[in-house]
C-alpha cells in the first residue's frame, strides 16, 4: 500500500512563512511518531512531505521524501502527491478550514482517507455547532455562546476561536471589566464560564458510530497572564471508568461520521464530565500511547480500514510526555 502522510505544520504548510514554534512541536511530536509506527509495519510504501527546514529533525531513513520549499506551491505538490497515493493520512489545524480543505481534496481525487471525512471534520471543526450537536444529542457539555450575541454576566469567561486549535489564540476575561467591550463581539469567536478542574482528555478510535475508547489523558497548562500554554499531558493517566465510556459512546452515536484517530477534550468541574471539544484528527495524546499501552496507532487505523480485529494493549502505564 502506497500511503502519503502529511503533517500540515513541519510538511510545508508554511513554507512561505516562520514556524509556529508551539505548534511545530506538536506536529513534529505526532510526525515523529507515526513514522516509528509505519515503519514495523511490513508492506507499507510511505511518503511523507517535509519543510526543507526540517530535514534534519527526521528519521527519513526508510520512507520517501517530498522535500516542499518556499518557491513551491505546497497546495499543489499535496495535490500531485496523493495522486499517486492509494491512502493519505493528513494532520492538520481544524482552523481556517485547513484540515477540511485538504479531506476534500482526497476525496476528490477518490483516495481513501485515514483520516475522518471532510463532512465530520466541518462539523467538529465548529465549537458551536458541535455544541448544538451535544445538547441535541443530551451529552453534558459546557455553555457555549457565539461572542456576537453572548450574555455574559460577572465572572470569568473562557473567549476561543469558533474553529481554533490549541489554547494559543484562546484568552480569560473577567467581568464586570472597565473595557466595556472585553472582547470582539465576532461571530468567529465563542464565549464559554472559565471553569476550574482537571482538563482530561480521551484519546479514542470511532468507525461508524462506534468508538474504542483507548486512554484517559490529564492535559496540563500554565496560566500566563490571560492566556494558558499547554505544557505537558500525562497519557493513560487514570483507567478507563463507565463515565468516560458512556461519554464515549455517545459522541460516537451524536456524530457517527467520525473514523479512525479522534480526541475528546473534558473539563471535569465539581464531580461533572464536560466535552469541550472534539478534535477530528490526531492528537499530541496519541503520541504516547505505544509506551503507555503498547499499541501502534498505525496499525490500529489500518485495521478499521480492513474489517480486522484491533490488537490489544500489552501495556498499562501513565506515561508524561513533554510538549515544551
Amino acid at each position: 500500500m502506497k500511503i502519503l502522510l502529511f503533517e500540515y505544520i513541519c510538511g510545508g504548510g508554511f513554507n512561505r512563512q516562520a514556524l509556529p514554534d508551539s505548534l511545530a512541536r506538536e506536529g513534529g511530536l505526532m510526525l515523529q511518531a507515526l513514522l516509528a509506527d509505519f515503519a514495523s509495519l511490513p508492506a507499507i510504501e510511505l511518503t511523507v512531505m517535509l519543510d526543507s527546514r526540517l530535514l534534519a529533525r527526521f528519521d527519513t531513513a526508510a520512507v520517501q521524501v517530498a522535500v516542499v520549499t518556499p518557491e513551491q506551491d505546497v497546495d499543489a505538490e499535496f495535490a500531485r502527491l496523493v495522486a499517486t497515493a492509494d491512502a493519505v493520512w493528513p494532520i492538520a489545524p481544524e482552523s481556517g478550514h485547513i484540515l477540511h480543505k485538504l479531506c476534500l481534496a482526497v476525496q476528490a481525487q477518490g483516495k481513501n482517507l485515514l483520516t475522518s471525512p471532510a463532512a465530520a471534520v466541518a462539523l467538529t471543526g465548529d465549537k458551536y455547532q458541535t455544541y448544538l450537536r451535544l445538547l441535541e444529542y443530551h451529552i453534558p457539555t459546557v455553555p457555549t455562546q457565539l461572542a456576537d450575541r453572548a450574555d455574559c454576566p460577572a465572572g470569568e469567561w473562557m473567549v476561543k476561536p469558533i474553529d481554533g486549535a490549541g489554547c494559543g489564540d484562546s484568552f480569560v476575561v473577567s467581568l464586570p471589566d472597565a473595557d466595556p467591550q472585553p472582547f470582539p463581539r465576532s461571530a468567529s469567536l465563542i464565549v464559554q464560564p472559565h471553569l476550574q478542574g482537571d482538563k482530561t482528555s480521551l484519546s479514542c478510535l470511532f468507525r461508524h458510530g462506534k468508538c474504542w475508547l483507548l486512554s484517559v489523558n490529564l492535559q496540563h497548562f500554565n496560566r500566563v497572564g490571560r492566556h494558558y500554554e499547554l505544557s505537558g499531558i500525562t497519557v493513560n493517566c487514570r483507567p478507563v471508568n463507565d463515565v468516560y465510556q458512556a461519554l464515549a459512546d455517545q459522541v460516537a452515536a451524536a456524530f457517527p461520521q467520525l473514523w479512525g484517530t479522534a480526541g475528546i477534550d473534558l473539563i471535569e468541574d465539581g464531580g461533572a464530565v464536560l466535552v469541550l471539544e472534539i478534535n477530528p484528527r490526531l492528537t499530541t495524546s496519541f503520541t504516547g500511547l505505544q509506551a503507555a499501552l503498547g499499541l501502534n496507532i498505525a496499525e490500529q487505523v489500518l485495521c478499521l480500514r480492513q474489517g480486522l480485529p484491533l490488537p490489544v494493549a500489552t501495556l498499562d502505564r501513565p506515561v508524561l510526555l513533554g510538549v515544551q
